[in-house]
Formats: C-alpha cells, sequence, structure tokens
C-alpha cells in the first residue's frame, strides 16, 4: 500500500499526546495506518520545532487566569541505545530511577485551574556541554520569559523539590508570585 500523505507537526504531537508508554518513531510508525516509518523519520529530521514556533502556536489557544499557575518539569527521553546522537548523555531519570544515556528536557506548562487546561509554553534542551546551563537556569530563563514578554497572568509557580533553591524562590517572591514544591 502507498502512503501519500506527509506527516505533519499536529500529526506528531497528538501522537506524543496520545501514547502513554512508548514515544518512538518506530511505535508511531506501527501504529500509524497513514504514515510510514520512512516519511515520520524524514519529517522528523527536517521539522525544527524552537521554543519560539512552540509559543507561536500556543498563544492563540491559552486561555489566561489570575488563578493559573506555571508548572517546571523535566524529563530524560531514554536514548540508552543510542551512540551517535549528539545531545545524548547519562543522566539520573525519575521514571528507571536510575542513570540512563538520554536527552533531558525542561519544560514550562501553563494551566488554567478554572477550565481545567494546559498548555506547552515553553521547553529547553538539557545540554550543558553545549550551553553552560543548568535545569534551573533553564526554569528560571522561562519564568523571566513569561513575566517579561509572553506577560501571562498567574498566580503561582509548580516544580519539584530540587528546583527549590533560596534563590530561585527569592526570584519568584520578588516577581509577586508564590511557589508550591511537589515531591
Amino acid at each position: 500500500m502507498a502512503l501519500s500523505t506527509q506527516p505533519t507537526r499536529l500529526d506528531y504531537c497528538q501522537y506524543l499526546v496520545s501514547s502513554q508508554i512508548n514515544y518512538t518513531l518506530t511505535n508511531f510508525a506501527e501504529h500509524s495506518r497513514k504514515f510510514s516509518h520512512d516519511q515520520l523519520n524524514r519529517h522528523l529530521r527536517d521539522d525544527k520545532l524552537s521554543p519560539r514556533l512552540v509559543w507561536e502556536q500556543t498563544k492563540e489557544q491559552l486561555i489566561e487566569s489570575p488563578n493559573g499557575f506555571l508548572i517546571f518539569d523535566d524529563t530524560v527521553a531514554d536514548k540508552n541505545h543510542s551512540r551517535a546522537i549528539e545531545l545524548v548523555r547519562r543522566q539520573w531519570s525519575g521514571n528507571t530511577h536510575s542513570v540512563i544515556r538520554g536527552i533531558g528536557i525542561v519544560t514550562c506548562i501553563y494551566v488554567n485551574p478554572e477550565t481545567n487546561q494546559f498548555w506547552l509554553i515553553d521547553y529547553r534542551i538539557f545540554a550543558p556541554d553545549e550551553d553552560g546551563k543548568t535545569k534551573l537556569d533553564h526554569a528560571k530563563e522561562m519564568f523571566d520569559l513569561v513575566i517579561h514578554q509572553k506577560q501571562l497572568e498567574f498566580r503561582a509557580v509548580l516544580m519539584d523539590t530540587w528546583y527549590a533553591t533560596r534563590q530561585f524562590m527569592l526570584h519568584i517572591e520578588r516577581n509577586g508570585k508564590i511557589y508550591e514544591k511537589g515531591s
């Protein structure tokens, strides 16, 4: 069967949102009736979804709330079997509770508690060898962008406990926001 439709960002994002366990290109291709593995591979190789493009795609759909909050979280995309991907490094994975080879990603999510909706509004790739930044540096940078450029209305910042440094907590307070820590 010849597949003629080309994948889009929306197709890939819908797959990521709907997949609960396996986020690999191979899994997507195996469960897709529309796209072959080669089509998906070419799409992901050629399409660059920068943090700026994420914001441009999200901002028109986002519904602000004075009770809204930002969530900062990090995850590691498991690449244990990859040896040629540039950003792969050994790092702690909370999912596996061990050190794995993977790509670290720090995300900033906006949540509207009245509508029970949330939006990815920013992300950073954790690549300290390339940019010299820690995950905490990335979270602070994204927080500052929300305050000074995106100018979103929100009340609180939610994050894992390890983000809760004195310096970051004071920075959040100085900007008139409160914080809550998770586990």
